[in-house]
């Protein structure tokens, strides 16, 4: 009999096909933290965990574990060369938060031009004389410059797209036959792209190095916005916190950090040109609906020999 261990809250759908489910037992952690699965991973066959950490020190003792299930689609969180060498199968939810990440990348660029906060702080203070002194501004006909065209990508482009955007993507490891179902102009060079975006927006997965550092944000317009809803460490904090200070561009989106929660001392936070959010653009009400059947999914299908391959990272290991 398979049991299961739930790290971390999950929505109610979830552990609803848990309870259903015929012999299958569970645990059910709802702090997200690495240290309070501890005690309950011993025992598990199978795993579906949040965003805390699967450290190789975890996995060492895990002794039955078979199979990890990601709420999510990111697993840079987890020791993956650990769960390789233990021979453990680790499971993506797949696609079901790419359009609350979209939306609430364009909320994000909503809130920029359209200077959200600081027409409502000013509201809240009396400052009825700032809709004189500041211009918000329209995003129809505006470039947008898409960075990464995964899921994500293509629904920021999509979107922006119906706005009355013009968009262009970036992405060196899509084909070139590619390019003409995404629908959209490619840009080959990334800085000469940066360099004529009035919107960038981040959809790439955490790399060796981050994707827009010093230089990238150098080559940007003093207009220009930028918004990050993929990673923590895909854009250089210290470099976009300096490029702010210096005017080089005119604000940020920021839903993810290189540290998470950031720190107090992270002078981003002190930024009025930056708008920030705590990693909350996929955790819709819906999305998350999504998110607790596909990751539970997962990990039933696998008992029962039927997983999606598509849905297993490296797809190297073989199912129950």
């Amino acid at each position: 009999m398979p049991h299961v261990l739930v790290a971390g809250k999950i929505e109610a759908a979830g552990l609803a096909m848990l309870r259903e489910a015929e012999g299958i037992t569970y645990d059910y952690v709802e702090d997200v933290s690495e240290e309070s699965y501890h005690p309950y991973i011993a025992r598990a066959d199978g795993m579906v965990i949040r965003t805390q950490p699967l450290s190789a020190a975890s996995i060492a003792i895990a002794d039955r574990l078979r199979i990890v299930s990601r709420h999510g689609v990111g697993y840079d969180s987890i020791d993956l060369e650990a769960l390789r060498a233990r021979g453990i199968a680790l499971a993506i939810a797949g696609d079901v938060n790419s359009l609350s990440v979209a939306e609430h990348t364009i909320g994000l660029f909503f809130a920029l031009s359209k200077k959200v906060i600081a027409a409502d702080a000013a509201v809240r203070v009396g400052d009825w004389a700032w809709r004189d002194r500041e211009r918000p501004f329209e995003l129809a006909e505006k470039k947008l410059l898409v960075l990464g065209m995964g899921r994500i990508g293509k629904r920021v482009a999509e979107l922006a797209s119906r706005l009355g955007v013009l968009v262009s993507g970036y992405d060196p490891h899509v084909a070139n036959s590619v390019w003409s179902h995404i629908g959209i102009e490619r840009a080959v060079d990334l800085h000469s792209a940066l360099a004529s975006a009035d919107l960038v927006s981040v959809c790439v997965p955490k790399g060796d190095r981050p994707i827009i550092g010093a230089p990238e944000l150098h080559a940007m317009k003093p207009t220009a916005f930028l918004v990050n809803t993929a990673r923590g460490g895909v854009v250089d904090e210290t470099a976009l916190l300096a490029a702010l200070s210096n005017g080089e561009i005119a604000g940020a989106g920021l839903d993810v950090f290189e540290d998470e929660p950031p720190l107090p001392s992270n002078h981003l936070l002190q930024s009025e040109r930056v708008i920030v959010s705590p990693h909350v653009a996929g955790l819709t009400v819906e999305s998350a609906r999504r998110m607790s059947i596909a990751s539970v999914r997962n990990v039933l299908d696998f008992f029962q020999g039927r997983v999606k391959r598509d849905l297993l990272v490296g797809r190297s290991v073989k199912s129950a």
